[in-house]
């Protein structure tokens, strides 16, 4: 069991933004291009740029 103190860890945003990534491609590919797909587009872009700043050494 892990306690709660306020910090996700960084492999969650790499989780989220694989899955952010699939339902883009399954959105375009039912729909085109709509703004849910330009949508899921950006939330995939900042869970992934959340990631790799998680992962910048201090």
């Amino acid at each position: 069991m892990g306690s709660i103190d306020g910090e996700i860890p960084a492999v969650w945003f790499l989780i989220s933004s694989i899955g952010f990534g699939i339902l883009t491609f399954i959105q375009y590919r039912n729909t085109g291009k709509s703004l849910n797909t330009i949508f899921l587009s950006i939330m995939t872009i900042i869970f992934f740029v959340s990631y790799i700043i998680l992962m910048i050494p201090r």
